[in-house]
């Protein structure tokens, strides 16, 4: 599929497609979240699933007829991925928030050079 033919995005903080009082926090990636410090939460946990799930489906919000099994997808995953982390042994290096957010820019400034 040419990015032409793709619908957009949404980036982290857009409006579009959210309903009354829920912001739509959706972003290309979905973030690292084993091993940091403080622990990842479960709402962390949850907008990763969430995140999942729209990417797969194609769909920011579910309609009204596929909301139950959005939802169902969305516990199913948070779930997993809860148990996942706690199964884990890390031998790297704990992770901080601040510290991937550094990175994170670092890495965004890179790529800017180079496409400059």
């Amino acid at each position: 599929m040419r990015s032409r033919d793709r619908p957009p995005t949404p980036r982290r903080g857009a409006a579009g497609g959210a309903r009354a009082g829920q912001a739509i926090d959706m972003c290309r990636n979905i973030h690292v979240l084993y091993n940091f410090d403080p622990p990842t939460t479960p709402d962390e946990i949850r907008s990763a699933a969430l995140q999942y799930v729209r990417k797969v489906s194609g769909l920011p919000h579910p309609s009204m007829t596929d909301e139950e099994a959005f939802e169902r997808a969305v516990g199913e995953i948070a779930a997993a991925t809860a148990r996942l982390l706690s199964s884990l042994r890390a031998r790297t290096a704990v992770r901080t928030r601040e510290g991937e957010r550094k990175r994170a820019r670092r890495r965004g400034l890179r790529r800017f050079e180079r496409q400059s």
